[in-house]
């Protein structure tokens, strides 16, 4: 998203080279805008050779399929946001396995850089159903996944996965 305005004095924004980087900054009160990637957090949830995805509601990829996850709360430890979100999306409690691993994508709506933070974890409790941004839930066979998956990030994470691989 690009941003015009400074959201300390509402003076208009200019660029300046810090730190070998361009930066949105204030001329008036000195503000500089980082615009960092918004963290996000993934889980693959995993019942023997099948894994849980969820139909999404929303836009971006509004119909395709998905990794259960979103964004990180100000503040808030992945991993917390991580079994939040599961739960938001399907009602599933869950026991966080490994870390998978962390990829860069774009949020395809407004264009904003993401930090996606992958986990694996099995089903501890809760009932299954969609909820939150999702339409329907889906175990699927690792090796039968379905074409249509949203964002870059996941399909690489699902790759990983079925080769039963880390990121290294």
């Amino acid at each position: 998203m690009k941003y015009s305005f400074c959201p300390k004095c509402g003076n208009r924004l200019g660029v300046q080279l810090i730190d070998q980087h361009e930066r949105l900054t204030c001329s008036d009160c000195g503000f500089v805008f980082y615009q960092n990637s918004k963290p996000c957090a993934g889980v693959l949830v995993v019942d023997q050779n099948k894994l849980l995805l969820i139909r999404r509601a929303i836009e971006p990829f509004k119909g395709y399929w998905d990794i259960p996850g979103g964004f990180l709360e100000p503040g808030e430890h992945p991993e917390i946001g991580a079994v939040r979100e599961i739960l938001e999306e399907t009602g599933l409690q869950v026991q966080l396995g490994e870390l998978l691993g962390i990829f860069m994508d774009v949020y395809e709506t407004t264009g904003d850089p993401t930090l996606n933070i992958f986990y694996t974890a099995t089903v501890a409790g809760g009932e299954a159903r969609a909820g939150s941004d999702a339409a329907h839930l889906h175990w699927f066979d690792l090796d039968a996944l379905p074409h249509q998956i949203a964002f870059k990030s996941a399909h690489k994470v699902l790759a990983l996965l079925r080769n039963g691989h880390k990121q290294t």
